[in-house]
């Protein structure tokens, strides 16, 4: 392991990194940052908790430290996808630019902009934004983007997950044609690299460990149980194994809510953050979880990224993520800096695509451990092969007195009686069902009766039949006698009514 002194770094930021605890560079940090240092493009890949952050962060401020300028305008812009991550990158450039006199700010939604404006009027040589706000500072002539000579994309996969790809290239057209451009995550997807391909000039690729890989300090098993007793299982892994600080991972906002509701009524302290909060509630509950006020924290994926929570013991799937990467960021919240970790993944019937393709993703197979009382269905995935348990299709049904009819010619539609040669006829489709009982039953056959059949016509006759104009006037003529003829009733009236009295 190398030392932050051998790698370049100025003695200030030495003396910032060694007052954290820090006393060798990790593999992606020793990498990194004698490149960055040099001034060359870098995409850099490593697994979550080893330091990305101080990878990029520590050469930046070394570089504005050492060409130092008299403009207020950012010189260095970081674009993060979450609230939480663009917090958590500013406050560690924050923690190492102490002595430096640089400044940094971090620009997200959720809050009011006035502070925000306040501090990028004073000046700052850094900006960590998210790129909804950071467009909305620029729209609005709040902030100048014209000097920045560094930029950072932290987490691009997740950004092109959440759809700020066009966003960002929005952001990019504002800034300088010369600049370095740096890229960090933990997964990259083939999008990604095609992103960097367009980006980035020349770029030094370092990758530390396996692509897409977890860290293999945290330890991982799978618990088969039904979906309908997934509460009470957690509760009892918390409570029997006496976990004292746990992230409960859940796929929706309102899960989140329902699992919350539930272990504050069963007696565990817990709290929820999601999108639905707003950011002063999310950093009010992160703060309590961190200091240990609450035991668990029920988060959807908005905290599987930025949440740098030391010595987090426990991290637990309640639901597997729709993204298998985004597994790898889940569990990642622990066995952070070199410490050991416990990842567990509550999984029923219905996931088990979903846990296959994380497996897949790791290119590994995570052991199953069944808890007494809470057995479920058998999780493991085992697609069928093409072809594989199709039914055969059903023979056509035909009468007994026709024979087999052949494909090509059943195919065309057979011509009508009448019908001239140059002009094809549409085949009839009766849509109704046939009854059970045929028709000839009911009546006797044309060939018994004597009687000879007679051909059928080309086309149905449409509409009512033409009566002639002869039996229109005889008609019109009886209903006109009908209404002058009386009634008998009204005329058997009449007779008895003009009978004489017989006084």
């Amino acid at each position: 392991m190398a030392s932050f002194q051998s790698l370049g770094l100025i003695a200030k930021l030495v003396d910032s990194v060694s007052s954290k605890g820090y006393t060798e560079a990790t593999p992606i940090q020793a990498k990194a940052i004698p490149a960055i240092l040099e001034g060359r493009d870098v995409m850099g890949g490593a697994q979550t908790g080893t330091g990305k952050t101080a990878a990029f962060a520590l050469p930046i401020l070394q570089y504005l430290f050492g060409n130092r300028s008299r403009h207020r305008a950012p010189r260095a812009l970081v674009l993060a996808p979450t609230r939480e991550l663009a917090a958590q990158v500013e406050k560690s450039f924050y923690g190492y630019s102490k002595g430096l006199g640089i400044y940094s700010c971090a620009i997200y939604g959720g809050v009011k902009m006035s502070p925000q404006v306040a501090k990028l009027r004073r000046g700052v040589g850094v900006v960590v934004a998210t790129p909804g706000r950071l467009l909305d500072h620029a729209e609005g002539g709040t902030i100048d983007l014209s000097r920045v000579e560094v930029l950072v994309l932290d987490e691009a996969d997740r950004m092109l997950d959440m759809g700020f790809m066009p966003d960002i290239r929005k952001i990019i057209g504002l800034l300088p044609d010369t600049r370095q451009n740096l890229m960090f995550s933990a997964t990259y997807s083939q999008e990604i690299r095609t992103l960097a391909k367009e980006l980035l000039h020349d770029p030094m690729s370092i990758e530390v460990a396996a692509r897409n890989s977890a860290a293999e300090q945290v330890s991982q098993v799978v618990h088969p149980v039904d979906r309908a007793r997934k509460r009470e299982l957690l509760s009892g892994l918390i409570n029997e194994g006496d976990w004292q600080q746990v992230l409960v991972f859940t796929r929706t906002r309102h899960g989140a809510e329902k699992l919350t509701q539930y272990l504050n009524k069963n007696g565990t302290d817990a709290v929820a953050i999601h999108g639905d909060k707003s950011q002063g509630q999310r950093t009010r509950a992160l703060e309590r979880f961190k200091r240990g006020a609450v035991r668990i924290m029920v988060a959807t994926d908005v905290a599987s990224r930025g949440l740098d929570i030391r010595q987090l013991p426990h991290v637990v799937n309640y639901e597997m993520p729709d993204v298998a990467e985004d597994y790898i960021h889940r569990i990642g919240r622990t066995g952070r800096a070199g410490e050991g970790g416990h990842a567990h993944s509550l999984v029923c019937g219905a996931e088990r695509e979903k846990l296959a393709a994380v497996e897949s993703l790791l290119r590994r197979k995570i052991p199953r451990r069944e808890v007494e009382g809470f057995e479920g269905e058998d999780v493991s995935f085992s697609p069928k092969r093409k072809g594989a348990g199709s039914r055969k299709p059903r023979p056509r049904r035909t009468s007994a007195a026709s024979s087999k009819p052949d494909r090509k010619k059943s195919r065309r539609p057979a011509k009508a009686e009448g019908s001239s040669k140059g002009k094809p006829q549409k085949a009839k489709v009766d849509h109704f069902k046939e009854s059970s009982k045929p028709r000839d039953a009911a009546k006797p056959s044309a060939s018994s009766s004597g009687l000879t059949e007679k051909p059928r016509r080309s086309k149905p006759r449409k509409g009512k039949p033409k009566w002639s104009t002869a039996r229109k006037r005889a008609a019109k003529l009886e209903r006109a006698t009908k209404l002058k003829r009386p009634s008998k009733k009204k005329a058997a009236g009449r007779t008895t009514r003009r009978r004489p009295s017989g006084r």
